[in-house]
């Protein structure tokens, strides 16, 4: 429980510093920097569903969540590089999997506090 607290909190924090932070991204790498953030997302909400179930790993998330964003931003560059649109997959694979993560956290969060 403690992980999924420290990694919402993690999650919240880097929200906030985004939305406050007066950084504009140059639209050449917008699709990079939109693939990372899906990518990060995941792994976030990944992070709080395995906290919620008591299998959070500080060492699992920190490597996850580095991979996931590198390796989604090198897709992107290699789609690129192709003249492939393989950042939609990776978008397709991270929207997907974030909204099961949700699901997922509902459920255990309601699982948790009302039975039916």
């Amino acid at each position: 429980m403690i992980g999924a607290l420290v990694t919402l909190g993690g999650l919240i924090v880097g929200i906030l510093l985004g939305a406050i932070a007066p950084l504009s991204i140059p639209q050449v790498y917008s699709k990079y920097f939109a693939v990372a953030i899906l990518a990060a997302l995941d792994t976030g909400f990944g992070g709080v569903r395995s906290g919620l179930e008591g299998r959070f790993g500080l060492a699992a998330f920190i490597s996850g969540f580095t991979a996931n964003t590198l390796f989604a931003a090198g897709l992107t560059y290699l789609g690129d590089q192709l003249g492939i649109d393989l950042y939609l997959a990776a978008i397709v694979v991270f929207g997907v999997r974030i909204f099961e993560n949700l699901a997922m956290i509902r459920r255990l969060i309601l699982g948790r506090f009302w039975t039916f």
